[in-house]
């Protein structure tokens, strides 16, 4: 059993890692510390190592720790047979990747009753290691006549020869190199090809394009083999790795050194040929088809996961009264008003898409519904009928003259999924499930992470062949991603519900609710310390939860900043070292720049957590995401039909996947710039240049109204067409309302 020195070492040169950081984030985490907490409060431990390279260490350190169980399972197995030899034991010891592993057991792994088995069961091993042995004299047909045995169904020459064949046939089969070899010449020249099935050849559909198709594995990109995947999955495809057949025999003949002049080596590539074709291939053709499905299932994770990382994290209005209006054609529009602190106040339903009367009245009350809660923004959903709503809105507002007032498009996916929920019932009991969902898109534009970490993250819309991939795998990263983010903004303990204290470092589900239990007997937190009462939350889970918790306007100024606890002695010091008070320091930066932060220094508190405290001192609290700006879509361009080549428009990127990027420019369907068309320059991949929610400038190349397809390019003689943040002006009001139709946008439906 290798120890964990031995792991630590093996990790640290594999991720190219310092030893000692490796070795720091593993004692770390076998001490119940989270990855949130070991990178923000534990920088000078790990040599400030940051959440991707903690959770790679993490990653890495597990998969050795299975690969050694595994390995002495195969040991223990192989040694209880009484055919573990120095040699055997050496290689399997060496023996890194868990294939190979498996490759050097599968000789010694129990299996169901083969050829092989019965071919020794009717004594024809000795036939096989003579065929094997290649004597340069001799005849195998004359070799085969002494083992015909009437009695043990071997009653030819042919049958001789044929069983001992198998027995050659399996042992090169679970020959590692040769194996390893095979493997080898799959993942280098193996070839994909997909064929359409004879029963569909006819028929049209999104496969098309894969309905005689050829790829080398080494280069398909993940959203490829998936697609093709899901096509074998709906029975349209079939799909095969395939190799040359004839090099690859010639490369394990030379594995087993046939000799061409004994008269043995026909029966010997006769058996060859055998093993390969009906124990290798298949096997090992599985076996690239699984690893390609994994690392094409972590390339969609991964995007999958960077998506709803900048969703997450999207700017929050804030702050602020808003009317959350989720569209309705046939059963009219849901609206809602929330409170600043997102709490719901009263709700209406219009219906201004039915009739002359229905619209007037529906004017009449929405006129009214605004006035009455005076919103700072009104965020109206864009499903369907969500632009001629939105349309509706603003000619209501300019026709009044109410001109402060934001009218924005809010993505709505996943509300539903929200308002059908168990966390939905609880909050809203005695609402119904639209109202519900109106609630949800008024909130998302307050604060995105705040309403999205209660929805399934795959219901959110920003995946890639998500149902697809490995669920487990899915859903572990994207947890992770969630978690990061919460962590990353920080959480009110005052106003948050047990959802989003759910993903704080150290808390879960189970404690989240007996917060939000303690909360409501025994009214705000006052401090971080009461955390302490609630009942489970002990002096580990402290740790590592406080300082993601902030306080607003409570006993200690610190309880609202991203300072732990464990550092408030040391700010006091320094307040006391410059003659102030704890909340003169937090608020006057000119004497948070006469702190030396060399005379701090000491062994348990280093620069890097010196100038995180600093840097919280000088914002304290600070919410880490960009300041918010709202969208801007064209306002003559309602559905797809108003769409024509050359047009140029902005637009809010919704979903990146590996071939391109989707963009909502107002029409309800997302058009697609595909990777060629994202900028003039040469980019592997859509990352590099956008992000889920931002604002770029793009251009209309075709349009498909049938199909509902809209082509786009982000091409103009620049690198990309990112609309720049817009900084923050003093003073100045940086809301625009913008010249709208003088018609009813309903009548179009």
């Amino acid at each position: 059993m290798q120890d964990l020195h031995s792991f630590l070492i093996r990790v640290a040169q594999e991720l190219n890692l310092p030893l000692l950081s490796v070795n720091a984030v593993i004692e770390l985490m076998n001490a119940g510390n989270t990855v949130p907490f070991i990178a923000r409060y534990r920088k000078e431990v790990t040599g400030n190592m940051d959440e991707v390279q903690i959770r790679l260490i993490q990653e890495r350190y597990h998969y050795l720790k299975e690969l050694e169980e595994r390995r002495q399972v195969i040991l223990n197995s192989i040694e209880s047979q009484g055919k573990l030899t120095e040699g055997l034991k050496k290689q399997i010891l060496e023996c890194m990747v868990k294939t190979t592993l498996e490759d050097l057991y599968l000789p010694y792994k129990p299996k169901r009753r083969t050829r092989a088995m019965i071919a020794r069961e009717k004594g024809l091993e000795p036939l096989a290691d003579l065929i094997l042995s290649q004597q340069l004299t001799g005849n195998p047909e004359e070799a085969a006549l002494a083992y015909i045995d009437s009695e043990k169904s071997v009653d030819t020459v042919i049958a001789a020869l044929q069983g001992a064949r198998d027995i050659l046939a399996e042992k090169i089969a679970e020959n590692a190199d040769v194996r390893a070899s095979v493997r080898s010449e799959f993942a280098a020249e193996g070839l994909l090809i997909s064929k359409v099935r004879s029963d569909k050849a006819s028929q049209t559909s999104k496969f098309e394009q894969y309905y005689d198709f050829k790829e080398k594995i080494r280069t398909i990109p993940s959203h490829r083999y998936l697609a093709i995947r899901r096509g074998e999955k709906e029975e349209v495809l079939d799909f095969s790795i395939e190799i040359e057949e004839e090099p690859m025999l010639q490369q394990i003949a030379q594995k087993i050194l046939v000799k061409s002049s004994s008269p043995f080596a026909t029966q010997l590539l006769k058996a060859i040929e055998d093993g390969y074709r009906r124990l290798i291939k298949l096997s090992v053709e599985t076996d690239a088809r699984l690893e390609l499905k994994s690392v094409s299932d972590r390339a969609a994770v991964d995007i999958f996961a960077n998506n709803l990382r900048h969703l997450l994290l999207s700017a929050p209005l804030g702050g602020k009264n808003v009317i959350g209006i989720d569209p309705g054609l046939r059963t009219g529009c849901k609206c809602v008003a929330v409170s600043e602190t997102g709490k719901f106040l009263d709700t209406l339903t219009i219906y201004p898409s039915q009739g002359a009367r229905a619209l007037s009245q529906s004017e009449n009350d929405l006129l009214s519904f605004v006035n009455r809660f005076k919103p700072y923004a009104i965020a109206v959903g864009n499903g369907t009928g969500g632009r001629e709503t939105e349309l509706f809105v603003k000619q209501l507002l300019k026709q009044h003259e109410i001109k402060d007032v934001l009218v924005l498009s809010v993505n709505e996916a996943g509300a539903s999924v929200y308002s059908a929920s168990d966390v939905a019932r609880e909050e809203f009991p005695d609402l119904d499930l639209t109202i519900r969902g109106s609630i949800s898109i008024a909130r998302r534009l307050q604060d995105p992470l705040s309403e999205l970490v209660k929805i399934d993250p795959k219901s959110i819309g920003v995946g890639q062949y998500q149902h697809d991939v490995q669920q487990t795998l899915l859903q572990e990263k994207l947890n992770d991603v969630v978690e990061s983010c919460v962590n990353h903004v920080g959480v009110d303990l005052n106003t948050s519900g047990y959802p989003l204290l759910a993903y704080v470092s150290g808390i879960g589900s189970s404690l989240a609710q007996k917060i939000v239990n303690y909360r409501n007997e025994k009214g705000a937190f006052l401090n971080r310390n009461q955390l302490k009462k609630v009942p489970g939350f002990g002096a580990k889970t402290f740790e590592q939860a406080a300082g993601f918790l902030r306080i607003r306007n409570g006993d200690n100024p610190l309880d609202s900043s991203a300072v732990h606890p464990e550092r408030y002695d040391l700010v006091e010091t320094m307040a006391a070292d410059l003659g102030v008070s704890l909340s003169q320091i937090m608020s006057h930066p000119d004497l948070i720049k006469k702190i030396e932060i060399k005379k701090y220094l000491n062994e348990s508190v280093g620069e890097l957590t010196l100038q995180d405290i600093i840097q919280e001192l000088n914002k304290p609290g600070r919410d880490p995401r960009a300041s918010f700006e709202p969208p801007c879509f064209h306002e003559n361009i309602n559905s797809i039909n108003d769409l024509k080549p050359g047009l140029k428009l902005e637009g809010i990127v919704t979903n990146v996947t590996a071939f391109g990027a989707f963009v909502d420019i107002g029409v309800h369907q997302d058009g697609l710039i595909h990777l060629s068309e994202l900028a003039d320059r040469y980019i592997k991949h859509p990352d590099e240049v956008v992000s889920a929610g931002d604002k770029i400038k793009v251009e209309v190349l075709q349009v498909d109204v049938e199909r509902k397809r809209i082509s786009l390019t982000a091409r103009q003689g620049g690198e990309k067409r990112i609309l720049p943040e817009i900084k923050e002006q003093k003073g100045k009001d940086k809301r625009v309302i913008k010249k709208e139709f003088s018609n009813n946008p309903f009548t179009s439906l």
